[in-house]
């Protein structure tokens, strides 16, 4: 079930804005980044609200320094503290030019 549902979450979806959350949350995003990373999904914006919450619980700069991500892994997502920033976020990583795609193309 829970394969299926991240497979079409992440062929479908055109943003990720990720909430602080549980080890569901963690899996989801995880997914994303990795597909990201690894350049086997399109180039969706990833935004992380509550830049506090994201940086005491996913330290990068400690993965970096381990040598697990690399330094440019760290421009696979952004952060914002207010829905008008997530929306600002979304809309600066093509949100609306990839919906208006699709719209064209069904």
């Amino acid at each position: 079930y829970f394969a299926m549902r991240k497979m079409h979450f992440a062929m479908r979806a055109n943003a990720l804005v990720v909430f602080p959350g549980g080890l569901g949350t963690f899996d989801e995003l995880f997914e994303i980044l990795a597909l990201r990373q690894t350049g086997k999904s399109p180039p969706i914006p990833i935004v992380l609200y509550d830049r506090k919450f994201w940086e005491e619980v996913l330290n990068f700069q400690a993965l970096v320094k381990h040598g697990v991500v690399s330094k440019v892994d760290e421009t696979l997502f952004t952060y914002a503290e207010t829905p008008e920033q997530a929306w600002e976020q979304c809309v600066k990583g093509g949100v609306m030019t990839r919906w208006l795609q699709e719209q064209h193309t069904t």
